[in-house]
């Protein structure tokens, strides 16, 4: 079956090679993720639309494309061109249209936050230091406060070395993560909606109008 790397499970951020995390967290940007988190855990559902963007580290364009992730708990469904991804928090069914399969698997736990897309609205919450970024961004006659984060745990084993979240009105409208080799990813999120009544039945993928052969099944003991 053909691999697939995940636009999530690849935010990686900017290369600055003499960036360092600041010794202690800034209260400024502290309080802003304090108000960030207090929101975002009053919401029982999540639902976004994005653009999802990689530049090479010569800052030329390498793929674009949009996506759409429904977020209730531990579980996720994610529509991104050519697939259907979805999780019940305990398996996850990964649909590849072009090929017609559906590959299975069990839900592994992982050690990065980012790698896992239920937390991508809250993957600040640890294993960062953080620093607000003197430099706000002005989109569409907004404004935008822009905190830094910066690896803390194993920062080392990390692919990234800061990520830039633009923050208004207590949302994240995007995230800016920069690679260790000088490319560029950027999550920006077109359209947001909390709180839509989504069913865990939402979250489960109906294999029964494939053939067997279609079907990969690798979780354990099956």
């Amino acid at each position: 079956m053909k691999k697939l790397i995940l636009p999530l499970f690849a935010f990686v951020l900017f290369n600055f090679l003499n960036a360092q995390a600041p010794a202690d967290n800034d209260p400024a940007a502290k309080k802003i993720l304090d108000e960030l988190s207090k929101t975002t855990k009053t919401y029982t559902t999540i639902t976004a639309e994005y653009t999802f963007t990689i530049l090479g580290k010569d800052k030329k364009q390498v793929d674009k494309q949009d996506g759409k992730i429904q977020v209730k708990g531990n579980k996720f469904r994610l529509e991104i061109p050519g697939n259907t991804i979805v999780s019940d928090g305990k398996t996850i069914w990964n649909h590849n249209k072009d090929q017609q399969e559906v590959s299975i698997k069990d839900v592994e736990p992982s050690e990065d936050d980012m790698m896992d897309p239920t937390k991508i609205f809250t993957m600040y919450e640890k294993g960062f230091k953080y620093l607000l970024d003197k430099d706000e961004k002005t989109e569409g006659g907004v404004v935008m406060k822009v905190v830094k984060l910066y690896p803390a745990v194993k920062p080392e084993k990390k692919k990234y070395h800061i990520a830039k979240l633009y923050i208004v009105k207590n949302q994240i409208k995007m995230v800016k993560l920069m690679m260790r080799d000088g490319g560029e990813q950027t999550f920006e999120i077109k359209k947001f909606t909390p709180n839509l009544v989504l069913t865990d039945g939402s979250f489960v993928f109906d294999t029964s109008k494939f053939k067997k052969d279609q079907i990969v099944d690798e979780r354990g003991g099956k």
